[in-house]
């Protein structure tokens, strides 16, 4: 560190300066960090509870038999023309959240058709929608789960590099200009006393020559 850092006082109040910035900024990003872990949590949560509500739906009796219902394709029907989202800052940071979803017309003729179709159609248009919405929360999941990952890594940053690199380089350049300090000392110290012990002759020299003076 020594061979790279200016070993100054300037240098000195460059890097207390940083320290003190770094000691400020660490509380508010391990702050975000907790709260996007107890928001992903929550959010964690409800990918379950839709999750399982999407598998207890899945297990309606429909399927076998849509495929002998002449000319209607439920299943067709059934998917999603489109779902409607909008963004919303949650912890600090912009997700997607589920608004609607909305499906094609059902055109087919309730004559033509067995009864259970509108139930069948029902159902499997309320499986989409639970889909819809799970696809919607993991999409919530994986933004929070990156943001949470570069709050992570900009904490470690602060407290394992930038903080003990900023205390290292003051502790070093406090040695260095201690030791500067103390050797300016020892030199006026070396100096004062060739001072004392020349300036006896001095003066006896210059004693004579005065004394020889008109």
């Amino acid at each position: 560190m020594a061979g790279k850092l200016r070993l100054t006082r300037p240098e000195l109040k460059r890097q207390r300066d940083s320290l003190a910035r770094f000691a400020r900024y660490l509380p508010m990003l391990k702050l975000k960090q907790q709260q996007l872990q107890i928001t992903l949590g929550a959010v964690n949560q409800r990918r379950r509870d839709a999750r399982a509500e999407v598998e207890s739906a899945q297990k309606e009796p429909y399927r076998p038999v849509l495929r002998d219902v002449a000319g209607v394709n439920v299943e067709e029907l059934a998917r999603p023309r489109e779902v409607v989202t909008h963004q919303e800052n949650v912890a600090g940071v912009w997700v997607p959240v589920f608004d609607s979803v909305s499906f094609p017309p059902a055109e087919y003729s309730l004559f033509a058709t067995p009864p259970w179709v509108d139930r069948a159609l029902s159902d499997l248009r309320g499986l989409s929608e639970r889909q819809a919405r799970l696809e919607v929360l993991d999409r919530q999941y994986e933004v929070l789960h990156k943001a949470l990952t570069k709050i992570i890594q900009r904490v470690n940053l602060f407290e394992k590099v930038l903080i003990p690199r900023a205390r290292e380089a003051i502790r070093v350049i406090r040695i260095r200009l201690g030791e500067e300090q103390t050797s300016a000392v020892g030199r006026a110290k070396l100096a004062k006393a060739k001072l004392a012990d020349v300036l006896p002759a001095l003066l006896a020299v210059a004693r004579p020559e005065r004394e020889g003076q008109p």
